[in-house]
């Protein structure tokens, strides 16, 4: 664990140090230090308002630097959350690797500093997205995917009345079909690999583990043949039944329909030969 934490430590610090770096060649120019006009009666209002106009121009660097001053400056100020969640707004906005780690890192701190803050769910949500946007290929490491659907989770969990719910939910189900589509390929490799102990297994705790993985069709369909393959055909036929009965379309619903015509017919024959 203490491990763990020491790698992200280096990791935000080399984000940082990358973010910072970035900075200094894209954002030459922008100074907005000592920018309040004299005998402004609120700075803090007057930053966090430049912060949130340049923010809605992308102008990333700018925002950052205005929300900044809030958040270092104006430690009692009213705006000091939401600017907080302003400069994690702005790494997010930016996008790169580097960025999106220290969005991460803002938007943890702010629901540390602020749990019951009335933005607590933007923040959160916001933690999940950071996460979700650096999720990769089913094909690749799943780690970051994993940790999207685990704070996109706990928005569910946290927030039941929140507006931001139904995105939210759009995402999670989108992490989720990317774990369980990652999940489907190893089991389909064992399938062509003829490893039909190994390709069922890993059919079976997909369907356990995420029970509405919308490509569950291609799940029903290899674990329904991996099922005949091992001569388990009375398991084999509620699989394809459940394809049939849940998909109205599918690449395989006509074979799936053969099966079940066909194990019908040979379990009504072995049934009829019993006796």
């Amino acid at each position: 664990m203490i491990a763990r934490r020491r790698f992200g430590w280096r990791r935000l610090a080399a984000a940082a140090a990358l973010v910072s770096i970035a900075g200094i060649g894209a954002g030459c120019g922008v100074k907005t230090r000592g920018a309040v006009p004299a005998g402004t009666s609120e700075p803090d209002r007057f930053l966090f308002e430049k912060g949130t106009e340049a923010l809605n121009n992308k102008k990333w660097l700018t925002a950052r630097e205005f929300f900044k001053q809030v958040v270092e400056t104006y430690t009692a100020s009213p705006f000091r959350p939401d600017a907080k969640l302003g400069v994690g707004d702005t790494y997010l906005g930016e996008g790169t690797s580097e960025a999106l780690v220290l969005a991460i890192n803002e938007f943890r701190e702010f629901l540390s500093f602020y749990p019951t803050n009335k933005r607590a769910d933007y923040a959160q949500y916001k933690l999940g997205l950071s996460h979700f946007r650096q999720m990769r290929a089913p094909q690749r490491d799943q780690t970051e995917t994993r940790e999207a659907v685990r704070e996109l989770q706990t928005f569910v969990d946290r927030y039941p009345n929140s507006s931001l719910m139904p995105e939210v939910r759009t995402k999670l189900r989108e992490a989720k079909d990317r774990l369980s589509e990652s999940n489907y390929l190893v089991g389909y490799f064992y399938y062509r690999q003829r490893w039909y102990i190994g390709a069922k297994a890993r059919f079976e705790e997909l369907l356990k583990d995420d029970p509405a993985y919308t490509g569950r069709d291609a799940v029903y369909f290899y674990l329904g043949e991996s099922y005949m393959k091992m001569k388990l055909d009375a398991q084999a036929l509620p699989i394809f039944e459940k394809l049939v009965a849940e998909f109205e379309q599918s690449e395989h619903l006509a074979e799936a329909q053969k099966r079940i015509a066909e194990l019908k017919a040979s379990l009504s024959v072995n049934k009829t030969g019993g006796q």
